[in-house]
Parts: structure tokens; C-alpha cells; sequence
């Protein structure tokens, strides 16, 4: 395929940047079996492809051109380094495949394989996670970063850290065994569930939903499936992905403005995925007793179940959460459930439960906190208070769709506009 007009050419590759990242540079890193190298490797490749494609075309397969070209960039790189470095890597290897013992391999993706590989029992929780986010969720340090709430120099050298271990201490790149998979499969289910939430409400850029990593969340988590099909936990992750998926298309109204849960249009929801996610759920209760996912997706599957806002059964869901917060007793999952105790009773109800100091201080840099008690203060018609907690919401995100949003809030408070 030929396309010389140059705007065509870069629009193909961003288009190809966005769909082959991921799964390009989990082979690289299996091939070359160091993080850092592989990127640097890929990125040389679509900088070659910026240069080249103008001039002679897009290639017919261009994910096979960008891997040759990688693994060329990644022996060009280890001859130019130093003695030291070419003794850690050995050029004359890349060219091989990786190989396993499990027959397993030749069916399971490339990128279940990364995630399993970030999720080694040597790193800890932490860097699992930000690795995955950032080599197989494709997140930019500054976006893992907001996801954790740190300084993008603290995540940063978490990152580099695990990194290293990895490639020092020749963590296998596969899937492990059946019998070391459960003590892997919390981080590998927390990880997924992550990729998706940063897909679901977009860090940066000026979609509300980053589609590419919600897709890629729910793809893996069925990959997971598929290869656990006796974890239970794994089938809720499905269930509440699948459940929350299902709204994508009413989240935004026509004029491109973000819809919360209340206001949205339930017709427009999805109603497959619902039914989808409402049976991975029923097979999850009926392995094990209900998990952090499980309870997750019980949640959603209320909401899913009911036929508008002022219908939702708000009591049960404070009770779900009561459930959840013994798994994860954080502050996030406190916030959520102090939304459900506003709801069930009154704005003041909620927000007694966000002054709290065990859930104000540790969200303190968190705009959905700020965003949720904007929305209570308003509601409880103390505008003021209300219009200060939106502005700092507003602070706290580099989203163009939830500025908008922010905005339209202060705007009916008379605030601006």
C-alpha cells in the first residue's frame, strides 16, 4: 500500500502507534529481555517509519516492519555501548525467539506474558503495577504516577528499579506453571483492573475515555479467564469490566460534555455487555464466596439491574462496601461509600464521612475527592463551599472533557460563564 501525502501517512502512523505499541514491545522486551532497551529500540523504529513511509509508502504489514526494524535499532544500540553493557546484553541472541518448557506458550499472547513477567513475586506490589501500567498499559510516567498519587520523580525511579531487577536478577519472561499461578494472580487481576480504570476516566488528553486501554483491559482480563477458568476472581474482573464498559457510549451527552451515573440515559447503555458481565459475575459467586471483584461487580451489576437513579437500591450498596472495605480498607473505598450514605440519606450524611481527617488528608491531592464533596456541598446548598471544592477539582486534572465538565458545575453555581 502506497500513501506519499504525508499528514495520511503520519494520521496511519499514530493510528498503528496506538494499536501496535503494546504488542510490539511485549515481544521486544521478550526477545532482547530488557524494558529499557526495548523501548528505546521501538521508539527508534517509528522515528525510522516517520522518516521513511513519506518517501516510499506505508509497508503492507507495517507491525512486521516496525519489529524488524526494532530489533535492528536494538543490536545498533548494544554496539555502540560500552564493554560493560554489551557483556549484560548479548547482541548476537536477539534474533532468537524466547522458548519455555509450557506447551502453553505458543497459544497465550505476548502481552500476557509482559504482565506476568512485571507481576514476579520479587517485585514489590507497587512496581509491579506501575510497570504494567506503563509497558503494557503504554501510561506515561506522569499518568502512573497521578494514578498512584506520587511525584512523577518518585514513580520514575520505582520504575528503573524494577526494571533492573528483572533484567539482573533473569526473571522468565512466560507464563508461569499452574502451580506458582494463584500467588501471581492478585497482582496480575490488580493490574488490569488499573489499566482499565486509566482508560475509563483519562488522566490527560481531551477524551474523557482513553478506548484503546478500556479495550485492552477487558481483552487481557479474558485472556486470564481463559487460562484461569477456575478462579473466581478473574471471572468477576470480567463481570465488572464488562459492567462498566457497558455505559461508555451514554458517559458523554451531545455536546460532548460528561454525563455523571445520575444523569446519563440507561437506554443507551449496552445491554449485551450488561448480560455479559451479569453472567461472568453468577459463575464467580458460584466458584467462591464474593471477592474485593466480586463485591466490585455487585456493585455495578445493581446499577446495571436498575431502571434509573432514583430506583437504586443504595442501601445494599453501602453494604457491599462495608464488605469491600474489609479486603481493601482505603481511603478511595471510603469515599465511594461515603457517596452511597449521601444517597441512602442526605448530602450532610456524606459529608461528615469526607471530613473525616483518615479520608480528607490522604485524597487531599485527588480531584475526584475534591470533585465528589463539590457535588454533595452543592447539593446540601452550601454553593460557595461548593464552587471552592469544584476549582480545586479543576486543579487537579489535566483532562480537557473533565474540565469541561468542572466548568459547566461552577457555571450553574454562577461562579463562571
Amino acid at each position: 500500500m502506497s500513501m506519499h501525502d504525508s499528514d495520511s501517512v503520519g494520521q496511519h502512523i499514530d493510528a498503528v502507534y496506538r494499536a501496535e505499541r503494546a504488542r510490539l514491545l511485549a515481544r521486544l522486551i521478550g526477545v532482547v529481555g530488557d524494558f529499557d532497551l526495548a523501548e528505546e529500540a521501538l521508539q527508534d523504529a517509528f522515528v525510522a517509519a516517520v522518516r521513511t513511509w513519506p518517501d516510499v509508502g506505508v509497508p503492507h504489514n507495517p507491525a512486521g516492519w516496525l519489529m524488524t526494524a526494532a530489533k535492528r535499532k536494538a543490536i545498533d544500540r548494544i554496539r555502540r555501548g560500552g564493554a560493560r553493557e554489551r557483556r549484560q546484553r548479548d547482541w548476537g541472541e536477539l534474533s532468537i525467539a524466547w522458548t519455555s518448557g509450557d506447551p502453553r506458550d505458543s497459544m497465550i499472547d505476548d502481552r500476557l506474558r509482559l504482565i506476568f513477567t512485571c507481576c514476579h513475586p520479587a517485585l514489590g506490589i507497587e512496581a509491579q503495577v506501575a510497570l504494567t501500567l506503563r509497558s503494557v498499559g503504554g501510561l506515561t510516567t506522569a499518568e502512573v504516577a497521578s494514578a498512584f498519587m506520587v511525584s512523577e520523580s518518585t514513580l520514575a525511579q520505582r520504575l528503573v528499579r524494577a526494571k533492573g531487577k528483572i533484567r539482573d536478577t533473569k526473571i522468565p519472561y512466560r507464563v508461569p506453571p499452574a502451580s506458582q499461578l494463584s500467588e501471581r494472580l492478585d497482582a496480575v487481576l490488580a493490574v488490569i483492573g488499573l489499566i482499565f480504570n486509566a482508560g475509563y476516566l483519562a488522566g490527560e488528553g481531551n477524551e474523557l475515555v482513553r478506548v484503546d486501554l478500556c479495550d485492552e483491559a477487558k481483552r487481557l482480563a479474558h485472556l486470564v479467564i481463559e487460562l484461569l477458568p477456575g478462579e473466581a476472581e478473574a471471572a468477576a474482573l470480567g463481570a465488572l469490566l464488562c459492567m462498566q464498559d457497558a455505559r461508555r457510549a451514554a458517559r458523554v451527552g451531545t455536546d460532548g460534555q460528561p454525563l455523571t451515573l445520575e444523569e446519563q440515559d440507561r437506554g443507551m447503555w449496552d445491554r449485551g455487555q450488561i448480560l455479559a458481565g451479569l453472567q461472568l459475575l453468577e459463575r464467580s459467586v458460584s466458584m467462591a464466596p464474593p471477592g474485593p471483584f466480586a463485591l466490585k461487580a455487585s456493585i455495578s451489576a445493581v446499577h446495571s439491574s436498575t431502571r434509573d437513579a432514583a430506583s437504586t437500591d443504595w442501601r445494599a450498596i453501602i453494604a457491599m462496601y462495608d464488605q469491600l472495605a474489609v479486603f481493601e480498607p482505603t481511603p478511595v473505598v471510603a469515599l465511594n461509600r461515603a457517596v452511597a450514605v449521601a444517597m441512602a440519606g442526605t448530602p450532610d450524611d456524606g459529608l461528615a464521612l469526607l471530613d473525616d481527617p483518615t479520608i480528607a488528608e490522604p485524597l487531599a491531592s485527588y480531584h475526584l475527592f475534591h470533585s465528589t464533596r463539590a457535588d454533595l456541598l452543592r447539593r446540601s446548598g452550601q454553593h460557595d463551599e461548593a464552587a471552592v471544592a469544584y476549582a480545586r477539582a479543576r486543579g487537579l486534572t489535566l483532562n480537557r472533557a473533565e474540565h469541561d465538565f468542572l466548568d459547566r458545575r461552577l457555571a450553574e453555581l454562577g461562579t463562571i460563564g
